[in-house]
């Protein structure tokens, strides 16, 4: 069950109605208690009708109970006609509710320019309120269009010692430009608040997120922000700027951010997403519109596609650019430039880089910062993109191939979308059919750490493809890391963390957080993401059955409770594999006396592929492979990767894990491959691709 919930006397719902083909595409947001509103809308001359009703709404200072939102239909540029079937919809929902047609907003999100089916609309509503719920899950799903991922924010805070809760949904991946409010949004909270208030938080909130945001410069007709609060946490109304507002206007601006970085990252056909800074400017509005140039810059955004370090010059030559056309000063000379915190600019003269290994595996990372300081005055501000890559223009030149056009005019859709272009797909359908009959049946360790175990949306890709894999018949063992967990828990319960050699040390203390971080709560979550795509997954430590006995590290110094595998026992697993469940192993041994280890991850996740006797070993990290200059190695053998090892050509932390990959095929593996697992889909990319995307290293 999804943890997060909606605040006290809000309820929500999402299903299909037949506009889209399967998928939620019409959903419900009520309030139990008459709501105060705030709203921003979209100031495209050619917006829907139904964003002109919101704004005049608000303005009337008027109350709200519900709110009708519809995808797969914009009911934008259908002239008088759509400004009556949205009057329709909203009556239809106020008469079931028993409420004031002005009590109701609608929201709407798809294609532009075929009349709304009103009748499914209105047939569906009836068993939409049934299903009326806590959870916000099902209504996010039912806004969603090109949206790869359902985006929910959640906070709680205090306010004069009440509880105060704010959730916010949102959808946005296309046409999306900095111009008020750049997506749809739906914020709900019990916060006694006036309308006044209300609305100040979130015109701030939006002026320094969504206003910032931008994927391809495009303006959406139906772009709409909506906050209500229904006052149900009965703390003191806030009526004026006074320390509760403060708090609450933090912490909608904080919420806004991470639902902004969120849409950026989801943005159409996205790989990586941008987070621009500028400082230094001598007006805010130079600022804003230098960043908002750069995050916009088609150049700029094809060289983060490219991981390409020539984007230090577009990103110089877009902020120039931005001065010349706004009037705004800026000086070369006094300029300075940081691409993932390297420095690329400074003295009026680019900085050369020496390792371009490094560079490109910097220039690969999830999220690529630009800081741009201008040097002349203290003003600064912030914009938010995503690079640009084949498939945007695919999504956006398919667009209209994806939808289907009824005799009577209206319009269902079609959610075969067809993101790449005829060849590609033959060419992709008859490489991975080549390998279902060879998967089917055989066992594959995958180790997951790095940027995965970080980012929420990662790992539910990463739960995705693992289902995927199941399907054809592999049978999958998941062993994980979480290193940097582990230690930002020890820094909040005031422990230091140490490290030798690149390996934790860990005394009788810090064994305690070791376990709760790994078993306790990576392994859960991971174990929850998997079990929500449908498969049977199973949380295991090490410890459980005898699974994985481990005695101390021997080392020249002491390093605790760090251990090394003494042996595995592979009938628990085998005994779960055979009922279909899907083990899921935190990295922790058994010793003697009952002591708990904390081991290597990569090397548990070798040495049970081992055990196993598996057909393969999958790493996913931070890397994109084994690299030679700054290309990945995308093949060698065992006795290439030993020369390697032994001529010292491979160092640093791909070290171990590639001492622990020769172990595996020592063992008998017949392959092990390393994959860039921060970006999303790799790792079924390289197991069904003949070329992969990252290293495979064959026994022989």
């Amino acid at each position: 069950m999804d943890e997060l919930k909606l605040p006290p006397g809000f309820l929500a719902a999402g299903r299909n109605v037949g506009i889209k083909n399967s998928k939620r595409d019409c959903g419900i947001l009520l309030s139990e208690a008459p709501a105060v509103m705030a709203a921003c809308v979209t100031q495209n001359k050619s917006r829907a009708p139904n964003t002109a009703r919101i704004e005049a709404l608000r303005d009337a200072g008027g109350s709200v109970r519900a709110v009708l939102t519809v995808s797969g239909n914009a009911n934008a540029l259908t002239g008088d006609e759509g400004v009556q079937d949205d009057l329709r919809v909203a009556d239809a929902l106020s008469d079931l509710l028993g409420v004031e047609t002005e009590e109701v907003l609608t929201a709407y999100t798809g294609v532009v320019g075929h009349r709304l089916p009103i009748e499914r609309v209105t047939d569906g509503m009836e068993e939409l309120l049934t299903e009326l719920g806590r959870y916000p899950r099902p209504f996010a799903e039912s806004v969603l269009t090109t949206d790869k991922v359902t985006k929910i924010e959640h906070r709680e805070i205090f306010l004069s010692g009440d509880r105060v809760q704010i959730c916010a949904v949102a959808k946005g991946s296309g046409m999306i430009a900095p111009s008020l409010a750049t997506t749809l949004v739906f914020l709900t909270t019990d916060c006694a608040i006036a309308q006044p208030m209300l609305q100040k938080a979130l015109s701030a909130a939006v002026d320094d997120t969504l206003n910032q945001l931008t994927v391809d410069e495009e303006m959406s007709t139906n772009d709409a922000v909506v906050a209500l609060a229904n006052g149900w946490a009965e703390n003191p109304r806030i009526e004026t700027e006074d320390e509760d507002y403060e708090l609450f206007a933090e912490t909608v601006a904080e919420l806004f951010l991470e639902l902004t970085r969120a849409i950026a990252a989801d943005g159409e056909g996205a790989t990586r997403s941008v987070e621009v800074t500028v400082t230094g400017a001598a007006r805010r509005e130079d600022a804003r519109a230098y960043a908002r140039a750069v995050a916009s810059s088609m150049l700029v955004k094809a060289a983060v596609f490219g991981a390409d370090p020539n984007m230090a010059g577009r990103v110089l030559a877009t902020v120039g650019g931005a001065a010349s056309r706004k009037g705004g000063a800026f000086e070369l000379a006094k300029a300075g430039l940081r691409i993932q915190d390297l420095v690329f600019f400074e003295d009026g003269a680019m900085v050369r880089h020496d390792d371009p290994v490094q560079l490109r595996h910097r220039l690969s990372e999830p999220v690529i910062e630009i800081a741009v300081e201008v040097g002349l005055g203290d003003a600064s501000a912030k914009a938010f993109g995503c690079d640009l890559s084949y498939d945007y223009v695919k999504i956006n030149a398919d667009y209209a191939a994806i939808t289907q056009t009824s005799a009577d005019g209206r319009v269902a859709v079609n959610e075969r979308l067809a993101e790449l272009g005829p060849t590609i797909k033959r060419k992709i359908l008859v490489e991975a059919l080549r390998y279902i009959e060879h998967f089917k049946g055989i066992r594959a360790v995958i180790k997951l750490g790095g940027a995965a175990m970080l980012d929420p949306k990662l790992e539910e890709h990463f739960a995705e493809d693992v289902l995927l894999l199941q399907a054809v018949g592999l049978r999958p063992v998941v062993v994980h890391g979480g290193g940097p967990e582990i230690s930002k828990t020890m820094e909040r319960l005031g422990q230091t963390p140490e490290f030798i050699d690149g390996l934790r040390v860990t005394d009788h203390a810090s064994i305690g957080v070791v376990e709760m971080v790994l078993t306790g709560s990576v392994n859960q979550r991971l174990v929850a993401a998997l079990n929500r795509h449908g498969s049977k997954a199973v949380g295991l430590s090490g410890k459980d059955g005898g699974l994985i006995r481990a005695h101390k590290m021997e080392s020249d110094r002491d390093m605790g409770l760090v251990g090394e595998v003494e042996s595995i026992d592979t009938r628990l697993l085998d005994m779960l594999e055979r009922d279909g469940y899907l083990p899921v192993i935190s990295p922790v041994g058994l010793g003697e006396e009952g002591l708990a280890y904390n081991l290597n991850a990569d090397v548990v996740a070798a040495e049970l592929a081992a055990a196993l006797g598996a057909t393969k070993l999958i790493f996913l990290s931070d890397v994109a492979g084994l690299m030679e200059g700054d290309q990945v190695i995308s093949e060698l053998n065992g006795d290439q990767l030993k020369m390697r090892l032994e001529t010292g050509r491979i160092a640093g932390p791909m070290r171990p894990k590639l001492q622990a990959a020769l172990r595996a095929l020592r063992g008998g593996l017949s392959s092990v491959h390393l994959v860039d697992g921060r970006v999303k889909h790799n790792l079924i990319a390289e197991l069904f691709t003949d070329r992969g995307v990252g290293t495979l290293i064959r026994h022989a």
